[in-house]
C-alpha cells in the first residue's frame, strides 16, 4: 500500500462545485476537478485491506486498491491500465455512479470513506489528456459478423469488448446520434456531451461500425438482421415508462420524465424540436418520483426559468445517518441531497398521487 497511515492523517476532501447562481444559468457539468497533489492524498487514504469490500460493492469489481495506490506513488499510466482491466468507460461511471464501492469502504465504518469516484474520473481525463486513450484494434477478426441493437452504456459496452476478440461489430440506433440514455437522457450538467463523442471516435477507430436514424424491425427488418449477421445483441434498454393510472393524467402539462429531458438535450445540441415543446419556464413544477431521474429533471427545470418545483416521494425521508437498517458493507440509503436539489426545490416525503395528493401516514 502507499501509505499505511494515510487513513489517520488526512481526511476526505470533495472537488468543489461551482456557485448554484452561476451554473443554473448554463448546462455545464457542476464539479471543478482536484488537482494532482490532493489526489495524491486522496489515495494515500486507502487501507488496502486485506479483503477490499470496495471491489465487493462495486459492480464492476473494479481493483480499487491497486490504481489508489499507483494515484498515490504518480503512476498514472498504471493506474489507468489497472482501471481498464474492469472498466470500459470510466468517464461515464466517473460521473454518474452512485459510488456503490464507497458504501463498501471499510474507512466508513467510522470515518469518512474513499473519493474512489473522484479518482477513477481523474484517471481516465488524465488518461485521454496524456494520450494513454488509445483505439484498441484486435490482432485478427475472427470473421464473425455482430449486430448490436441499442447504442446505450450497455450496447456500447458490449461493442467495445466484442471488437476486442476480432469480432466485426454493427451497432445500430433509432436516433440521429449514438449515446441512447447518455446522450439524450443525463443532462449534460452531469454528463456534457462532447465525453459521449469522444469515446464513440475512438471506437470507430478501432473498426465499430455505427448506423444511427435506423429502427431494428421497423426500418430495418429483423429477418434480415438474422440473415446478415452471426449473433444479435439486444440492448434497447428500458425505453416504455411506468405510467400513473390516476384522474387527470390526461392534462395538458402532464408529462413522462425522459420526455422532457430528451427534449432539453436536444436543444443543448442545438437540435430541431419536431414535437410540441416542454418547457418549464414560468411555471410551478412538481416532479413525482424521488430519484435520480426526478433529480435530473429538477435541475433542468430550474434552469429553464421554472418559477418554483416541488419534488414528490412515496418513501419515507431517509435518514442522514447510517443507521442499524443498513449495516457495513451494504450501501447505506441515506438522504441524498444532489446537486439539483441544492439549485432550489421543495421535497416532500410520503406523498402517495391519488386521484388527489394525499399524504401517507409514516
Amino acid at each position: 500500500m502507499g501509505k499505511a497511515t494515510g487513513f489517520r492523517e488526512y481526511n476526505r476532501e470533495n472537488p468543489k462545485k461551482r456557485p448554484v447562481e452561476e451554473r443554473v444559468k448554463d448546462y455545464k457539468e457542476i464539479y471543478y476537478k482536484l488537482p494532482e497533489d490532493k489526489l495524491s492524498l486522496q489515495a494515500a487514504r486507502c487501507m488496502n485491506c486485506g479483503t477490499p469490500f470496495c471491489n465487493w460493492g462495486c459492480p464492476l469489481g473494479n481493483l480499487i486498491p491497486d490504481w489508489n495506490e499507483m494515484i498515490y506513488k504518480g503512476e498514472w499510466n498504471k493506474a489507468f491500465e489497472r482501471l481498464s482491466i474492469t472498466n470500459t468507460f470510466p468517464e461515464f461511471t466517473g460521473r454518474i455512479c452512485p459510488a456503490l464501492c464507497e458504501g463498501a469502504c471499510t474507512l466508513g465504518i467510522n470515518r469518512d470513506a474513499m473519493s474512489n469516484r473522484e479518482i477513477e474520473l481523474s484517471i481516465i481525463e488524465k488518461a485521454f489528456k496524456e494520450g494513454f486513450v488509445k483505439p484498441n484494434l484486435p490482432r485478427v477478426r475472427t470473421g464473425k459478423n455482430i449486430a448490436i441493437v441499442g447504442s446505450g452504456p450497455s450496447g456500447l459496452a458490449a461493442a467495445a469488448e466484442l471488437n476486442s476478440v476480432g469480432h466485426t461489430v454493427t451497432v445500430f440506433e433509432r436516433a440521429d446520434e449514438i449515446g441512447g440514455l447518455l446522450r439524450y437522457g443525463i443532462p449534460d450538467f452531469k454528463l456534457e456531451k462532447y465525453v459521449v463523442e469522444r469515446r464513440v471516435n475512438i471506437m470507430k477507430e478501432e473498426g465499430i461500425i455505427f448506423k444511427t436514424n435506423t429502427n431494428v424491425g421497423v426500418d430495418y427488418p429483423s429477418e434480415e438482421l438474422l440473415k446478415n449477421f452471426d449473433v444479435v445483441v439486444l440492448t434497447g434498454g428500458s425505453t416504455i415508462p411506468r405510467d400513473l393510472k390516476v384522474e387527470g393524467r390526461e392534462l395538458k402539462g402532464t408529462h413522462f420524465a425522459m420526455d422532457f429531458l430528451r427534449q432539453q438535450n436536444r436543444r443543448v445540441a442545438g437540435k430541431e424540436i419536431l414535437e410540441e415543446e416542454i418547457t418549464a419556464e414560468g411555471k410551478v413544477v412538481v416532479v413525482i418520483g424521488g430519484g435520480d431521474t426526478g433529480s435530473d429533471c429538477i435541475g433542468t427545470s430550474i434552469r429553464q426559468g421554472a418559477k418554483a418545483v416541488y419534488q414528490y416521494e412515496v418513501m419515507p425521508k431517509p435518514p442522514e445517518e447510517r443507521d442499524d437498517s443498513m449495516p457495513w458493507p451494504t450501501f447505506p440509503r441515506t438522504l441524498k441531497v444532489t446537486t439539483s436539489h441544492e439549485e432550489g426545490c421543495t421535497r416532500e416525503w410520503c406523498v402517495n398521487t391519488q386521484n388527489s395528493q394525499e399524504r401517507m401516514e409514516c
